[in-house]
Protein backbone atom coordinates (compact mmCIF):
# COMPACT_ATOMS: atom_id res chain seq x y z
CA UNK A 1 0.00 0.00 0.00
CA UNK A 2 1.84 3.40 -1.15
CA UNK A 3 1.09 6.17 1.59
CA UNK A 4 -1.35 9.43 1.42
CA UNK A 5 0.49 11.89 -0.39
CA UNK A 6 -1.23 15.63 0.10
CA UNK A 7 1.29 18.36 -1.11
CA UNK A 8 1.14 22.08 -0.13
CA UNK A 9 -2.03 23.50 -1.80
CA UNK A 10 -1.49 25.90 -4.68
CA UNK A 11 -2.39 29.34 -4.51
CA UNK A 12 -5.16 30.59 -6.73
CA UNK A 13 -4.96 34.42 -7.71
CA UNK A 14 -3.61 35.38 -4.65
CA UNK A 15 -5.80 33.81 -2.37
CA UNK A 16 -4.77 30.53 -0.75
CA UNK A 17 -6.93 27.55 -2.41
CA UNK A 18 -8.76 26.58 1.29
CA UNK A 19 -9.70 29.83 1.30
CA UNK A 20 -10.85 29.87 -2.35
CA UNK A 21 -13.31 27.24 -1.78
CA UNK A 22 -14.93 29.16 1.23
CA UNK A 23 -15.85 31.62 -1.49
CA UNK A 24 -16.91 29.25 -3.96
CA UNK A 25 -20.38 28.88 -5.73
CA UNK A 26 -23.29 26.73 -3.49
CA UNK A 27 -23.01 23.45 -4.57
CA UNK A 28 -25.02 21.82 -7.45
CA UNK A 29 -28.08 20.03 -6.46
CA UNK A 30 -27.48 16.60 -6.06
CA UNK A 31 -28.35 13.82 -8.59
CA UNK A 32 -28.75 10.35 -9.14
CA UNK A 33 -26.54 8.06 -11.42
CA UNK A 34 -29.35 6.10 -13.49
CA UNK A 35 -26.56 4.59 -15.54
CA UNK A 36 -23.12 3.88 -17.28
CA UNK A 37 -21.82 7.49 -17.87
CA UNK A 38 -25.06 9.34 -15.26
CA UNK A 39 -27.59 11.29 -16.33
CA UNK A 40 -25.70 12.02 -19.78
CA UNK A 41 -26.23 9.79 -22.91
CA UNK A 42 -22.96 11.20 -24.03
CA UNK A 43 -20.92 8.53 -21.70
CA UNK A 44 -18.87 10.95 -20.47
CA UNK A 45 -17.74 10.24 -17.15
CA UNK A 46 -18.02 13.65 -15.55
CA UNK A 47 -20.19 14.87 -12.41
CA UNK A 48 -20.46 18.25 -11.58
CA UNK A 49 -21.18 17.66 -7.51
CA UNK A 50 -18.77 19.59 -5.05
CA UNK A 51 -17.46 19.24 -2.52
CA UNK A 52 -16.32 16.03 -2.11
CA UNK A 53 -13.35 14.07 0.23
CA UNK A 54 -10.34 14.33 -0.95
CA UNK A 55 -9.42 11.35 1.13
CA UNK A 56 -10.85 8.33 2.93
CA UNK A 57 -9.44 5.81 5.30
CA UNK A 58 -12.18 2.10 4.13
CA UNK A 59 -11.00 0.40 7.34
CA UNK A 60 -10.35 -3.22 8.21
CA UNK A 61 -12.50 -6.10 8.58
CA UNK A 62 -13.25 -7.12 11.71
CA UNK A 63 -11.21 -10.60 13.15
CA UNK A 64 -12.25 -13.54 11.33
CA UNK A 65 -14.70 -11.97 9.12
CA UNK A 66 -15.27 -9.99 6.25
CA UNK A 67 -17.65 -6.93 7.94
CA UNK A 68 -15.65 -4.14 7.77
CA UNK A 69 -15.42 -2.30 11.17
CA UNK A 70 -16.96 0.91 10.50
CA UNK A 71 -15.28 2.66 13.69
CA UNK A 72 -11.81 2.16 11.72
CA UNK A 73 -13.29 3.76 8.84
CA UNK A 74 -12.63 7.62 7.61
CA UNK A 75 -15.70 9.23 5.15
CA UNK A 76 -17.21 6.27 4.73
CA UNK A 77 -21.06 6.22 4.91
CA UNK A 78 -21.74 2.38 4.36
CA UNK A 79 -20.16 -0.61 3.50
CA UNK A 80 -21.79 -3.53 1.63
CA UNK A 81 -19.91 -6.74 1.29
CA UNK A 82 -20.23 -8.36 -2.16
CA UNK A 83 -18.71 -11.46 -3.61
CA UNK A 84 -15.47 -12.43 -4.55
CA UNK A 85 -15.28 -10.72 -8.05
CA UNK A 86 -16.75 -7.55 -8.78
CA UNK A 87 -16.26 -6.09 -12.25
CA UNK A 88 -20.05 -4.17 -12.77
CA UNK A 89 -20.54 -0.46 -12.00
CA UNK A 90 -22.42 0.97 -9.74
CA UNK A 91 -25.75 2.93 -11.01
CA UNK A 92 -27.85 4.76 -8.29
CA UNK A 93 -31.61 5.69 -8.90
CA UNK A 94 -34.10 6.72 -6.94
CA UNK A 95 -33.05 5.91 -3.80
CA UNK A 96 -31.68 2.44 -4.65
CA UNK A 97 -28.04 1.63 -5.32
CA UNK A 98 -27.02 -1.32 -8.11
CA UNK A 99 -24.11 -3.38 -8.74
CA UNK A 100 -23.28 -6.68 -10.15
CA UNK A 101 -21.22 -9.32 -8.28
CA UNK A 102 -20.75 -12.57 -8.02
CA UNK A 103 -22.00 -15.27 -5.38
CA UNK A 104 -19.26 -16.56 -3.50
CA UNK A 105 -20.71 -14.68 -0.33
CA UNK A 106 -24.13 -16.30 -0.92
CA UNK A 107 -27.19 -13.63 0.35
CA UNK A 108 -29.61 -16.75 0.01
CA UNK A 109 -29.21 -20.34 0.81
CA UNK A 110 -31.58 -21.26 -1.82
CA UNK A 111 -29.23 -20.01 -4.69
CA UNK A 112 -26.27 -21.22 -4.34
CA UNK A 113 -23.15 -21.91 -5.83
CA UNK A 114 -21.56 -20.19 -9.23
CA UNK A 115 -24.05 -17.81 -10.32
CA UNK A 116 -24.48 -14.09 -11.21
CA UNK A 117 -25.92 -11.81 -9.10
CA UNK A 118 -27.14 -8.32 -9.52
CA UNK A 119 -27.75 -6.41 -5.55
CA UNK A 120 -30.03 -3.49 -4.92
CA UNK A 121 -29.16 -1.72 -1.68
CA UNK A 122 -30.84 0.96 -0.08
CA UNK A 123 -29.28 4.34 -0.85
CA UNK A 124 -29.50 5.74 2.69
CA UNK A 125 -28.00 2.51 4.84
CA UNK A 126 -26.89 -0.18 2.38
CA UNK A 127 -29.11 -2.71 3.53
CA UNK A 128 -29.94 -5.20 0.64
CA UNK A 129 -33.20 -4.61 -0.85
CA UNK A 130 -33.41 -7.79 -3.24
CA UNK A 131 -31.00 -9.23 -6.00
CA UNK A 132 -31.23 -10.61 -9.66
CA UNK A 133 -29.78 -14.47 -9.36
CA UNK A 134 -28.59 -15.15 -13.10
CA UNK A 135 -27.76 -18.91 -13.46
CA UNK A 136 -24.52 -19.34 -15.43
CA UNK A 137 -24.97 -21.12 -19.37
CA UNK A 138 -24.48 -24.67 -19.79
CA UNK A 139 -21.94 -24.18 -22.44
CA UNK A 140 -19.45 -22.86 -19.66
CA UNK A 141 -16.45 -20.13 -19.73
CA UNK A 142 -15.97 -19.66 -23.82
CA UNK A 143 -19.38 -18.19 -23.31
CA UNK A 144 -20.04 -17.73 -19.27
CA UNK A 145 -16.65 -17.37 -17.65
CA UNK A 146 -17.11 -19.22 -14.20
CA UNK A 147 -16.95 -16.48 -11.20
CA UNK A 148 -16.83 -13.79 -13.45
CA UNK A 149 -20.36 -12.14 -11.88
CA UNK A 150 -22.70 -9.94 -13.32
CA UNK A 151 -20.62 -7.17 -15.55
CA UNK A 152 -23.32 -4.92 -16.81
CA UNK A 153 -24.11 -1.63 -15.64
CA UNK A 154 -27.96 -1.41 -14.76
CA UNK A 155 -29.90 1.47 -16.54
CA UNK A 156 -32.68 2.66 -14.86
CA UNK A 157 -35.54 4.63 -15.59
CA UNK A 158 -38.85 5.16 -14.41
CA UNK A 159 -39.69 2.02 -11.97
CA UNK A 160 -37.81 -0.05 -14.66
CA UNK A 161 -33.76 -1.76 -14.81
CA UNK A 162 -32.25 -2.47 -18.01
CA UNK A 163 -29.50 -4.76 -18.35
CA UNK A 164 -27.48 -7.26 -19.88
CA UNK A 165 -27.17 -10.79 -18.11
CA UNK A 166 -24.07 -13.27 -18.34
CA UNK A 167 -26.35 -15.47 -20.09
CA UNK A 168 -26.21 -12.66 -23.00
CA UNK A 169 -29.75 -11.64 -22.53
CA UNK A 170 -30.94 -7.94 -22.59
CA UNK A 171 -33.49 -8.12 -19.14
CA UNK A 172 -36.20 -5.59 -18.02
CA UNK A 173 -36.84 -5.90 -13.88
CA UNK A 174 -39.16 -3.68 -11.62
CA UNK A 175 -37.10 -1.23 -9.56
CA UNK A 176 -38.78 -2.41 -6.17
CA UNK A 177 -38.31 -5.79 -6.62
CA UNK A 178 -40.70 -8.86 -5.69
CA UNK A 179 -41.70 -6.20 -2.40
CA UNK A 180 -44.36 -5.36 -4.19
CA UNK A 181 -45.47 -7.89 -5.75
CA UNK A 182 -45.09 -9.18 -9.15
CA UNK A 183 -45.57 -6.36 -11.80
CA UNK A 184 -44.82 -7.90 -15.57
CA UNK A 185 -46.34 -10.27 -17.46
CA UNK A 186 -43.36 -12.81 -16.74
CA UNK A 187 -44.26 -14.61 -13.61
CA UNK A 188 -41.75 -17.67 -14.51
CA UNK A 189 -38.81 -16.27 -11.83
CA UNK A 190 -38.73 -19.72 -10.10
CA UNK A 191 -37.89 -21.37 -12.91
CA UNK A 192 -35.52 -18.60 -14.62
CA UNK A 193 -33.06 -18.63 -10.98
CA UNK A 194 -32.72 -22.26 -11.37
CA UNK A 195 -32.16 -22.06 -15.53
CA UNK A 196 -29.68 -25.14 -16.30
CA UNK A 197 -28.58 -25.64 -12.53
CA UNK A 198 -30.30 -28.99 -12.65
CA UNK A 199 -32.22 -27.43 -9.46
CA UNK A 200 -35.99 -27.58 -8.67
CA UNK A 201 -37.71 -24.27 -8.80
CA UNK A 202 -37.90 -22.18 -4.85
CA UNK A 203 -40.81 -19.92 -3.64
CA UNK A 204 -40.60 -16.49 -4.91
CA UNK A 205 -40.00 -14.32 -1.79
CA UNK A 206 -40.05 -10.37 -1.48
CA UNK A 207 -35.95 -10.12 -1.68
CA UNK A 208 -36.03 -11.32 -5.25
CA UNK A 209 -35.79 -9.77 -8.62
CA UNK A 210 -39.10 -9.31 -10.51
CA UNK A 211 -38.68 -9.84 -13.56
CA UNK A 212 -40.86 -8.26 -16.81
CA UNK A 213 -39.34 -9.25 -19.78
CA UNK A 214 -36.28 -11.16 -20.99
CA UNK A 215 -34.68 -11.26 -24.46
CA UNK A 216 -32.52 -13.94 -25.36
CA UNK A 217 -29.94 -12.78 -27.87
CA UNK A 218 -28.30 -16.27 -28.09
CA UNK A 219 -31.68 -17.66 -28.74
CA UNK A 220 -33.40 -15.21 -31.25
CA UNK A 221 -30.09 -13.89 -32.89
CA UNK A 222 -27.99 -16.95 -33.14
CA UNK A 223 -24.91 -14.57 -31.80
CA UNK A 224 -21.90 -16.60 -29.79
CA UNK A 225 -20.86 -14.61 -27.02
CA UNK A 226 -17.20 -15.00 -26.26
CA UNK A 227 -16.24 -16.05 -22.87
CA UNK A 228 -18.63 -12.57 -21.20
CA UNK A 229 -21.62 -10.16 -21.92
CA UNK A 230 -21.44 -6.90 -20.37
CA UNK A 231 -23.06 -4.16 -22.60
CA UNK A 232 -23.99 -1.31 -20.43
CA UNK A 233 -27.58 -0.47 -22.11
CA UNK A 234 -28.56 2.82 -23.47
CA UNK A 235 -32.33 3.78 -23.71
CA UNK A 236 -33.20 6.74 -26.21
CA UNK A 237 -36.88 7.35 -26.62
CA UNK A 238 -39.41 4.20 -26.48
CA UNK A 239 -35.55 1.90 -27.69
CA UNK A 240 -33.22 -0.17 -25.87
CA UNK A 241 -29.61 -0.02 -27.86
CA UNK A 242 -27.39 -2.75 -27.22
CA UNK A 243 -24.55 -4.81 -28.03
CA UNK A 244 -24.98 -8.15 -28.71
CA UNK A 245 -21.41 -9.44 -27.33
CA UNK A 246 -21.16 -11.65 -30.59
CA UNK A 247 -17.61 -13.13 -31.07
CA UNK A 248 -15.43 -16.09 -31.97
CA UNK A 249 -15.12 -19.65 -30.01
CA UNK A 250 -12.83 -21.57 -28.18
CA UNK A 251 -10.80 -22.06 -30.91
CA UNK A 252 -9.96 -17.91 -31.65
CA UNK A 253 -10.03 -18.43 -35.18
CA UNK A 254 -13.33 -19.24 -35.78
CA UNK A 255 -16.49 -17.13 -35.68
CA UNK A 256 -19.33 -19.34 -35.43
CA UNK A 257 -22.32 -16.51 -36.13
CA UNK A 258 -20.80 -14.03 -38.38
CA UNK A 259 -24.26 -13.40 -39.83
CA UNK A 260 -25.84 -12.66 -36.77
CA UNK A 261 -25.58 -8.76 -35.52
CA UNK A 262 -23.02 -6.95 -33.42
CA UNK A 263 -25.60 -4.25 -32.52
CA UNK A 264 -29.36 -4.39 -31.68
CA UNK A 265 -32.63 -2.17 -30.69
CA UNK A 266 -35.20 -3.91 -28.53
CA UNK A 267 -38.95 -1.95 -27.21
CA UNK A 268 -38.54 -1.00 -24.16
CA UNK A 269 -41.61 -1.90 -23.30
CA UNK A 270 -42.00 -5.42 -24.79
CA UNK A 271 -38.30 -6.28 -25.15
CA UNK A 272 -39.27 -7.26 -29.11
CA UNK A 273 -36.59 -6.90 -31.86
CA UNK A 274 -37.36 -3.28 -33.19
CA UNK A 275 -34.13 -3.23 -35.44
CA UNK A 276 -30.52 -4.29 -36.03
CA UNK A 277 -27.52 -3.16 -36.88
CA UNK A 278 -26.74 -2.81 -40.88
CA UNK A 279 -22.82 -3.01 -40.30
CA UNK A 280 -22.18 -6.45 -41.32
CA UNK A 281 -19.41 -6.37 -38.39
CA UNK A 282 -19.57 -10.54 -37.75
CA UNK A 283 -17.04 -11.53 -40.23
CA UNK A 284 -14.39 -9.13 -39.07
CA UNK A 285 -14.48 -9.34 -35.81
CA UNK A 286 -11.26 -9.62 -34.03
CA UNK A 287 -11.96 -11.46 -30.41
CA UNK A 288 -14.92 -10.48 -29.01
CA UNK A 289 -17.62 -6.98 -28.64
CA UNK A 290 -17.89 -5.77 -25.16
CA UNK A 291 -18.49 -1.72 -25.81
CA UNK A 292 -21.37 -0.29 -24.54
CA UNK A 293 -23.34 2.58 -26.56
CA UNK A 294 -23.50 6.13 -26.04
CA UNK A 295 -25.63 9.03 -27.79
CA UNK A 296 -26.10 12.26 -28.89
CA UNK A 297 -27.84 14.95 -31.16
CA UNK A 298 -25.88 16.25 -34.32
CA UNK A 299 -26.77 18.22 -36.90
CA UNK A 300 -30.70 17.77 -35.37
CA UNK A 301 -30.24 14.42 -35.55
CA UNK A 302 -30.00 12.08 -33.14
CA UNK A 303 -26.84 9.47 -33.08
CA UNK A 304 -26.37 6.08 -31.19
CA UNK A 305 -22.34 5.51 -31.30
CA UNK A 306 -20.97 2.16 -30.74
CA UNK A 307 -17.52 0.65 -30.88
CA UNK A 308 -17.04 -2.57 -33.01
CA UNK A 309 -14.94 -5.62 -32.44
CA UNK A 310 -13.67 -4.87 -35.91
CA UNK A 311 -11.90 -1.48 -34.49
CA UNK A 312 -14.07 0.67 -36.00
CA UNK A 313 -16.29 3.06 -34.61
CA UNK A 314 -19.81 3.40 -35.32
CA UNK A 315 -22.31 6.01 -35.94
CA UNK A 316 -25.92 4.78 -36.65
CA UNK A 317 -29.33 6.89 -37.06
CA UNK A 318 -31.60 6.06 -34.07
CA UNK A 319 -34.32 5.24 -35.59
CA UNK A 320 -34.99 2.05 -37.70
CA UNK A 321 -35.43 2.02 -41.08
CA UNK A 322 -37.15 -1.18 -43.23
CA UNK A 323 -34.47 -3.14 -45.04
CA UNK A 324 -35.81 -6.22 -47.08
CA UNK A 325 -37.45 -8.34 -44.25
CA UNK A 326 -35.96 -6.65 -42.00
CA UNK A 327 -35.56 -3.30 -39.87
CA UNK A 328 -31.94 -1.61 -39.87
CA UNK A 329 -29.91 1.15 -37.96
CA UNK A 330 -28.35 3.23 -41.17
CA UNK A 331 -24.81 4.05 -40.72
CA UNK A 332 -24.23 7.87 -40.49
CA UNK A 333 -20.74 7.16 -40.49
CA UNK A 334 -17.85 5.10 -39.27
CA UNK A 335 -13.88 5.41 -38.48
CA UNK A 336 -10.85 3.13 -38.46
CA UNK A 337 -9.73 3.68 -35.37
CA UNK A 338 -6.55 1.22 -36.26
CA UNK A 339 -4.07 3.42 -38.03
CA UNK A 340 -1.92 1.48 -41.29
CA UNK A 341 1.13 1.07 -39.25
CA UNK A 342 -1.04 -0.95 -36.56
CA UNK A 343 -1.38 -3.26 -39.60
CA UNK A 344 0.95 -4.03 -41.45
CA UNK A 345 5.06 -4.00 -40.94
CA UNK A 346 7.91 -4.46 -43.34
CA UNK A 347 4.80 -5.33 -45.87
CA UNK A 348 3.76 -7.95 -43.90
CA UNK A 349 0.39 -8.24 -41.80
CA UNK A 350 0.47 -7.75 -38.21
CA UNK A 351 -1.62 -10.36 -36.65
CA UNK A 352 -3.96 -9.88 -34.21
CA UNK A 353 -3.15 -10.11 -30.98
CA UNK A 354 -0.07 -9.25 -31.35
CA UNK A 355 1.37 -6.35 -28.82
CA UNK A 356 1.96 -3.72 -32.02
CA UNK A 357 -0.95 -4.78 -33.57
CA UNK A 358 -4.48 -3.61 -34.22
CA UNK A 359 -7.42 -3.74 -31.73
CA UNK A 360 -11.03 -3.76 -31.14
CA UNK A 361 -12.95 -0.76 -29.34
CA UNK A 362 -14.42 -2.21 -25.60
CA UNK A 363 -14.46 1.40 -24.30
CA UNK A 364 -17.27 3.24 -24.64
CA UNK A 365 -17.48 6.23 -27.02
CA UNK A 366 -18.05 9.62 -25.51
CA UNK A 367 -19.77 11.88 -27.18
CA UNK A 368 -18.93 15.91 -26.54
CA UNK A 369 -19.47 19.37 -27.97
CA UNK A 370 -20.09 17.19 -31.72
CA UNK A 371 -16.83 15.55 -31.12
CA UNK A 372 -16.42 11.59 -30.40
CA UNK A 373 -13.68 10.59 -27.84
CA UNK A 374 -12.85 6.92 -27.90
CA UNK A 375 -9.34 4.55 -27.04
CA UNK A 376 -8.73 0.97 -29.02
CA UNK A 377 -7.95 -1.88 -26.49
CA UNK A 378 -8.11 -5.88 -26.33
CA UNK A 379 -8.91 -8.37 -23.62
CA UNK A 380 -6.21 -8.04 -20.98
CA UNK A 381 -6.07 -11.51 -20.98
CA UNK A 382 -3.99 -10.84 -24.74
CA UNK A 383 -1.51 -8.52 -21.72
CA UNK A 384 -0.50 -4.71 -22.96
CA UNK A 385 0.38 -3.79 -26.37
CA UNK A 386 -0.22 0.06 -28.33
CA UNK A 387 -3.38 1.85 -28.60
CA UNK A 388 -4.69 4.39 -29.90
CA UNK A 389 -7.06 7.48 -28.47
CA UNK A 390 -9.00 9.13 -31.58
CA UNK A 391 -11.33 12.70 -30.95
CA UNK A 392 -13.49 12.47 -33.91
CA UNK A 393 -15.94 14.62 -35.84
CA UNK A 394 -19.41 13.67 -35.30
CA UNK A 395 -20.81 15.79 -37.70
CA UNK A 396 -19.09 13.92 -40.87
CA UNK A 397 -20.86 11.11 -42.96
CA UNK A 398 -20.18 8.34 -44.72
CA UNK A 399 -16.50 6.49 -44.05
CA UNK A 400 -14.50 9.18 -42.27
CA UNK A 401 -11.37 7.32 -41.70
CA UNK A 402 -9.45 9.39 -43.96
CA UNK A 403 -10.21 13.23 -42.47
CA UNK A 404 -12.68 12.04 -39.46
CA UNK A 405 -10.08 12.50 -36.49
CA UNK A 406 -9.46 16.45 -35.39
CA UNK A 407 -6.51 14.61 -33.36
CA UNK A 408 -4.92 11.21 -32.54
CA UNK A 409 -2.46 10.39 -29.59
CA UNK A 410 -0.67 7.32 -29.98
CA UNK A 411 1.35 7.72 -26.79
CA UNK A 412 -1.75 5.22 -24.83
CA UNK A 413 -0.90 1.68 -24.41
CA UNK A 414 -4.39 -0.78 -25.11
CA UNK A 415 -7.27 0.61 -23.32
CA UNK A 416 -10.85 -0.49 -22.07
CA UNK A 417 -11.22 2.74 -20.37
CA UNK A 418 -13.77 5.62 -21.48
CA UNK A 419 -12.46 8.64 -21.33
CA UNK A 420 -13.40 11.72 -18.65
CA UNK A 421 -13.43 15.26 -19.53
CA UNK A 422 -13.96 18.18 -17.26
CA UNK A 423 -16.19 20.51 -19.08
CA UNK A 424 -14.48 23.92 -15.98
CA UNK A 425 -11.01 23.29 -18.19
CA UNK A 426 -11.57 21.43 -21.27
CA UNK A 427 -9.21 19.13 -19.60
CA UNK A 428 -9.91 14.82 -20.59
CA UNK A 429 -8.22 12.39 -18.49
CA UNK A 430 -8.14 8.58 -19.42
CA UNK A 431 -6.76 5.43 -18.27
CA UNK A 432 -4.81 2.87 -19.98
CA UNK A 433 -4.50 -1.30 -18.85
CA UNK A 434 -0.62 -0.51 -18.66
CA UNK A 435 -1.93 1.55 -15.57
CA UNK A 436 -1.01 4.91 -16.85
CA UNK A 437 -3.32 8.18 -16.67
CA UNK A 438 -3.32 10.39 -19.03
CA UNK A 439 -4.24 13.91 -19.16
CA UNK A 440 -4.39 15.60 -21.97
CA UNK A 441 -6.26 18.92 -23.86
CA UNK A 442 -9.97 17.82 -25.49
CA UNK A 443 -9.71 20.46 -27.30
CA UNK A 444 -6.53 19.77 -28.99
CA UNK A 445 -5.02 16.23 -27.80
CA UNK A 446 -2.50 18.39 -26.32
CA UNK A 447 -0.46 15.85 -23.59
CA UNK A 448 0.15 17.58 -20.08
CA UNK A 449 0.97 14.51 -17.81
CA UNK A 450 0.66 10.94 -17.22
CA UNK A 451 0.86 9.19 -13.98
CA UNK A 452 1.94 5.60 -13.59
CA UNK A 453 -0.29 3.75 -11.10
CA UNK A 454 1.96 0.65 -10.96
CA UNK A 455 -0.78 -1.75 -11.69
CA UNK A 456 -3.10 -2.60 -14.49
CA UNK A 457 -6.76 -1.05 -14.91
CA UNK A 458 -9.06 -2.41 -16.07
CA UNK A 459 -11.76 0.84 -15.05
CA UNK A 460 -12.20 4.01 -16.13
CA UNK A 461 -11.33 8.20 -14.69
CA UNK A 462 -13.80 9.92 -12.97
CA UNK A 463 -13.34 13.49 -12.75
CA UNK A 464 -15.61 15.70 -10.15
CA UNK A 465 -14.91 18.55 -7.91
CA UNK A 466 -11.61 19.08 -9.40
CA UNK A 467 -10.58 15.98 -8.97
CA UNK A 468 -9.62 12.72 -10.79
CA UNK A 469 -10.68 9.48 -9.04
CA UNK A 470 -9.12 5.97 -10.20
CA UNK A 471 -8.66 2.74 -8.96
CA UNK A 472 -6.45 -0.52 -9.93
CA UNK A 473 -5.85 -3.83 -9.79
CA UNK A 474 -3.52 -3.76 -7.06
CA UNK A 475 -6.67 -1.93 -5.08
CA UNK A 476 -5.33 1.57 -4.62
CA UNK A 477 -8.02 4.58 -4.72
CA UNK A 478 -5.97 7.59 -6.52
CA UNK A 479 -7.12 11.30 -6.34
CA UNK A 480 -5.58 13.66 -8.34
CA UNK A 481 -5.90 16.75 -9.04
CA UNK A 482 -8.02 17.93 -12.37
CA UNK A 483 -5.40 19.87 -13.49
CA UNK A 484 -2.52 21.09 -16.17
CA UNK A 485 0.28 20.34 -13.19
CA UNK A 486 0.44 16.90 -12.36
CA UNK A 487 -0.74 16.19 -8.61
CA UNK A 488 -1.45 13.50 -6.53
CA UNK A 489 -3.61 14.32 -3.99
CA UNK A 490 -4.31 10.82 -1.56
CA UNK A 491 -4.18 7.44 -2.26
CA UNK A 492 -5.53 4.59 0.02
CA UNK A 493 -5.54 1.00 -0.93
CA UNK A 494 -9.21 -0.94 -0.73
CA UNK A 495 -7.44 -4.46 0.12
CA UNK A 496 -8.96 -5.84 -2.81
CA UNK A 497 -8.80 -5.10 -6.73
CA UNK A 498 -10.66 -2.48 -8.32
CA UNK A 499 -12.03 -3.15 -11.56
CA UNK A 500 -15.03 -0.74 -11.50
CA UNK A 501 -15.25 3.14 -11.98
CA UNK A 502 -15.98 5.70 -9.05
CA UNK A 503 -19.51 7.52 -9.41
CA UNK A 504 -20.83 10.22 -7.80
CA UNK A 505 -24.82 10.18 -6.71
CA UNK A 506 -26.23 12.86 -4.80
CA UNK A 507 -23.00 13.70 -3.00
CA UNK A 508 -21.79 10.26 -2.24
CA UNK A 509 -18.61 8.40 -4.07
CA UNK A 510 -19.64 4.74 -4.53
CA UNK A 511 -16.73 2.59 -5.41
CA UNK A 512 -16.86 -1.35 -5.49
CA UNK A 513 -13.73 -3.38 -4.97
CA UNK A 514 -14.04 -6.91 -5.81
CA UNK A 515 -15.16 -8.09 -2.72
CA UNK A 516 -16.67 -5.07 -1.41
CA UNK A 517 -19.10 -1.87 -2.20
CA UNK A 518 -18.04 1.40 -0.59
CA UNK A 519 -20.12 4.55 -0.06
CA UNK A 520 -17.96 7.59 0.55
CA UNK A 521 -18.89 10.64 1.55
CA UNK A 522 -17.33 13.81 3.53
CA UNK A 523 -18.67 12.69 7.58
CA UNK A 524 -17.53 16.36 8.39
CA UNK A 525 -20.33 17.46 6.45
CA UNK A 526 -22.64 14.98 6.77
CA UNK A 527 -23.69 16.12 10.34
CA UNK A 528 -25.98 13.68 11.64
CA UNK A 529 -25.30 11.02 8.91
CA UNK A 530 -22.66 8.98 10.23
CA UNK A 531 -21.59 5.89 9.38
CA UNK A 532 -23.25 2.68 10.09
CA UNK A 533 -23.30 -1.00 10.35
CA UNK A 534 -24.93 -3.00 7.77
CA UNK A 535 -25.98 -6.00 8.13
CA UNK A 536 -24.38 -8.32 5.08
CA UNK A 537 -26.76 -11.19 5.71
CA UNK A 538 -24.53 -13.84 4.65
CA UNK A 539 -25.75 -17.07 5.17
CA UNK A 540 -23.95 -20.67 4.30
CA UNK A 541 -26.05 -22.82 2.27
Amino acid sequence: MKPNIEPSLPRVGGVGLCAALLFAAPAIPASDWPQWGGPDPGRNMYSPAKGLPSQFDPGRPKKGTEEIDLATTKNVKWVAKLGSQSYGNVTVAQGKVFVGTNNEAPRDPRHAGDRSILMCFDEKSGDLLWQLVVPKLKSGKVNDWESLGLLSSPTIQGDRVYLVTSRCEVICLDINGQANGNDGPFDKEAEYFVKDSGKPPVPVGPKDADIIWVYDMMDELGVFPHNASNCSVLIIDDLVYACTSNGQDWTHVNIPSPLSPSFIALDKKTGKLAAEDSAAIGPRIFHGQWSSPSSGTVNGKKLVFFGGGDGFCYAFDTKPVKKEDSNVLPIAWKFDANPPEYKTKDGKPIKYPQAEGPSEINATPVFYKNRIYVATGQDPEHGEGVGHLVCLDATKTGDITAGGALWDYKGIHRSISTVSIDPETGLLFIGDFSGFVHCLDAETGKLYWTHDMKAHMWGSTLVADGKVYVGDEDGDLSILAATKEKRLISEVNLGAPVYSTPVVANGIIYISSNTHLYAFQDSAKAGSDAPRKVDVEIKKP
